[in-house]
């Protein structure tokens, strides 16, 4: 069978699956809405997290990333699953024995005012509007190679398949579905590490055969990394703090995708639906064992997935090109440009004289129509191989069109290594898994925003069970459409946008959780400012850097990384402004102070806070 017949197969038997879950799970109340009616096993809790969280970042762009960066883009190894040791030892349990269905609820009755608890809705939506756009993107780039179809009509189809699982079942459907999608995802995953590690090494375990020789070649394959890139120009690939990756970029990202972690709102609802707090703290365990066996996969796949990519292109002419590149060239992601000599020559950018030869380009963000128009433009120029003494790779990076997209690096690396076809299919299956899971528990979280937090707890208090559970569906179908809209039309690759969502999270929720939870002195108005002043700064800085033009003033700390100073910033404004309001009321301290107690201490007292007008 052919890849595409295969991928029908699994995508096929995988959506019908997802379907008939989400019938099967399907709900008529609120609690079973927004939080699963509170009865989810620990364990199973822990696979749906798990799979909420391996994102299409983690499963499509993350391996893709370190391919590219390095040991340096190990930085996003150690923020991701960092970011779970804080969730389990200073939100989760807090959060599950303070109840509610979501973050803007906490924030709402902790400090007493619809006011915060609006500016918390404001913050969810933006950073789950954000990260959901690199969902649909994965989404989108596995139809268009897989299925051989539009990437604009694979987005599509992702939409309407999360828009009936997310509004027939709710949480309930999601969190079963996510279960489901684990299993998938994790297998498409390991399998090809597996037979690829053998191939190259002989050893059954990735993580062994990464730092195993090579069986045709007799030496390491990190060693062989390392000769190869720096032979081309390119820093080592062991080698740390390279290019703009310095010392303090590399902490600041950390602590940016650690407390972002720790911020994320689709990752805290999950801990709202088991029974007890001690469920809380082992679906936290759970999650992070499952994350693990992925994240301690990637880089090895990551360091296969470069071996490959590099030999199987540099130096080829036209009719040498592997079948994995045409086959990948057909979506516009990974593109050659000829400048008459016929052979296709992968240099790095610390021999800018190489480049009179060729280059890998990719088109990434750009339409074809577009990029047509560049390359009309271009051409003489790069038929000449460039103007003397002018560095013309410098030229096609302004472009946006230099060096493969990283979101297909992981997708292609079985095709690199010419597995099986039903591998391959697998491979798509999985990463539509990943997308489709983490998409659908966002518009879970937007809908509970604006259903629950916005209509129900501020503009209509006595709106029916029923009345409210169709609004929650409706703002589904709104919310899909809009992540469609951000598939179709990108703002950056995956985990880059993914990034972006982790600093917003950072830079707004954790500050007002951690305060709430452990000082019963911060009020209101200090609160609700530093959630302002931290996201407000995070996102000018983001959109200023990516988007238009702006230098990274504050301090050299790039766009990844800047949620850590947001965080602080917000922890600075709350903690400056906090003696000059006043304290909360006697109610919310001792909601606070139950909160804090150990399981079966005391019940945490839960409030209601009375709409303003």
């Amino acid at each position: 069978m052919s890849i595409q017949a295969w991928t029908f197969l699994f995508v096929g038997f995988t959506f019908c699956l997802y379907l008939g879950i989400a019938w099967f799970s399907r709900v008529q109340d609120t609690e079973g809405f927004y939080v699963a009616g509170r009865g989810v096993p620990a364990i199973a809790n822990g696979m749906a997290t798990a799979a909420d969280w391996m994102s299409a970042a983690s499963f499509i762009s993350m391996a893709g990333l370190i391919a590219t960066m390095g040991y340096a883009g190990g930085v996003y190894l150690m923020g991701w699953t960092g970011g779970y040791v804080l969730l389990a030892l200073l939100l989760a349990p807090y959060l599950r024995k303070f109840g509610h269905y979501t973050v803007p609820d906490f924030i709402g009755d902790r400090y007493e005012s619809n006011v915060a608890r609006l500016v918390a809705v404001v913050c969810a939506i933006f950073v789950s509007f954000t990260y959901v756009a690199g969902q649909m993107r994965g989404v989108g780039i596995v139809f268009s190679r897989f299925l051989e179809v539009d990437i604009n009509v694979g987005v599509t189809i992702g939409m309407v398949i999360v828009f009936v699982y997310a509004t027939l079942g709710g949480m309930k459907g999601i969190t079963w579905t996510q279960v489901a999608q684990y299993w998938i995802l994790i297998t498409a995953f390991l399998i090809p590490a597996i037979a690829i590690s053998i191939r190259l090494t002989g050893q059954p375990i990735p993580q062994i055969g990464m730092g195993s020789r090579l069986l045709d070649e007799g030496v390491f394959l990190l060693e062989k990394l390392d000769q190869i890139h720096t032979d081309l120009g390119f820093a080592a690939y062991t080698e740390t703090f390279t290019g703009s990756w310095d010392k303090l970029n590399v902490f600041c990202a950390v602590l940016a995708l650690m407390v972002g972690t720790a911020g994320l709102p689709h990752v805290i609802v999950r801990f709202y639906t088991v029974k007890t707090v001690r469920a809380a703290r082992w679906s936290a365990f759970w999650a992070l064992a499952f994350i693990g066996v992925l994240y301690l996969t990637a880089p090895a796949t990551a360091a296969f997935a470069r071996y490959y990519m590099i030999q199987s292109l540099h130096g080829k002419s036209e009719q040498e090109l592997p079948r994995w590149f045409n086959n990948w060239e057909k979506t516009g992601l990974i593109v050659w440009l000829d400048d008459g000599d016929g052979r296709l020559e992968y240099f790095g950018p610390q021999d800018p004289q190489k480049f009179s030869q060729n280059e890998v380009f990719r088109m990434g963000q750009l339409a074809a129509s577009r990029f047509a128009q560049i390359r009309a433009e271009h051409q003489q120029w790069i038929d000449t191989g460039g103007t003397e003494g002018e560095d013309g790779r410098q030229v096609m990076r302004e472009l946006q069109l230099a060096g493969p997209d990283r979101d297909i690096i992981v997708l292609a690396t079985p095709e690199m290594a010419e597995l099986a076809n039903w591998i391959v299919a697998l491979v798509a299956a999985g990463g539509l898994a990943a997308a489709l899971s983490t998409a659908s528990g966002l518009l879970l979280v937007i809908s509970s925003s604006v259903a629950h937090d916005l209509y129900y707890r501020v503009l209509n208090p006595a709106a029916t069970e029923a009345r409210r559970l169709r609004v929650g569906r409706i703002v589904i179908g709104f919310s899909v459409v809009i992540a469609g809209l951000f598939g179709i039309f990108p703002p950056g690759f995956v985990s880059q946008v993914v990034a972006f969502a982790f600093g917003l999270a950072a830079s707004s929720f954790f500050p007002a959780i951690v305060l709430g939870i452990f000082s019963k002195r911060v009020g209101t108005i200090p609160a609700t400012a530093g959630m302002i002043a931290g996201i407000s700064f995070t996102a000018y800085y983001i959109i200023g850097s990516v988007y238009g033009g702006m230098s990274n003033w504050c301090f050299g700390i790039g766009p990844q990384g800047i949620g850590a100073v947001g965080m602080l910033l917000n922890f600075a404004t709350t903690v400056g402004l906090t003696p000059f309001f006043p304290a909360p009321s006697t109610q919310v301290q001792d909601l606070i102070k139950n909160m804090r107690e150990p399981e079966g201490a005391g019940p945490a007292v839960m409030i209601e806070t009375a709409p303003e007008h």
